[in-house]
């Protein structure tokens, strides 16, 4: 369970995931972990207990949104959002969000995320994207990232609690990485989502929630 300078919020949560919260069993079923609306996995109807592999596609639903465990990793994906994981050598490598909201925890090592005209390099970290028509958001919640984009210098990133918030764009050619505010995510769905995969996000010491959280 969680000690905080208060409780810790639902903060966006859907009423399932706060009560899993709350009484601390937040199960550990992989591939499709928790589902409210509906979903597909390469154009499948999913429900729980549905396998999600390396290289897959899953997409969920107008009003709808899913929380999907690949080996190490989880996704918490907002409605009619689509992502395709990626591998090399047997784990996961990559990740495409193609549209819509998602919120990820990886394990340490090296993952290229692509939204959009944007790559971001990332090892070991928790991040939120937003893959809007006109721009990509994206917040790295924690770790560092290095963003990459079509006539843009690399621009490295490091956080420790959602401190640089970005607002990704791109006209004529050329990407732009102007600061953001936080928005629409919440550090209870990130300790949510590292409980799933047996670990707790680094603003989190030995149990103990800090009393300025998101």
């Amino acid at each position: 369970m969680i000690a905080a300078g208060g409780s810790v919020g639902a903060g966006g949560l859907g009423a399932w995931m706060s009560r899993a919260l709350a009484k601390g069993d937040l199960g550990t079923v992989p591939g499709v972990n928790r589902l409210d609306g509906t979903a597909t996995v390469d154009g499948k109807p999913a429900r729980v207990g549905t396998p999600v592999g390396l290289g897959q596609r899953v997409a969920t639903g107008p009003g709808s949104q899913a929380v999907i465990v690949v080996g190490q990793d989880a996704f918490l994906m907002r409605s009619d959002t689509v992502i395709v994981t990626r591998e090399k050598a047997g784990v996961l490598a990559g990740l495409l969000v193609s549209t819509g909201k998602v919120l990820s925890v990886f394990s340490k090592k090296p993952v290229a995320i692509t939204a959009a005209y944007a790559t971001i390099g990332i090892r070991g970290t928790g991040c939120y994207l937003e893959v809007e028509s006109d721009s990509v958001y994206f917040c790295l919640c924690y770790g560092e990232a290095l963003v990459e984009g079509p006539g843009m210098e690399d621009k490295l990133v490091k956080t420790t609690h959602h401190e640089q918030p970005l607002l990704l764009s791109e006209g004529a050619g050329i990407m732009r990485a102007d600061p953001g505010k936080f928005r629409n995510h919440s550090d209870a769905e990130l300790i949510m989502l590292e409980a799933l995969v047996g670990r707790e996000p680094p603003f989190v010491r030995n149990g103990t929630y800090p009393a300025g959280k998101y």
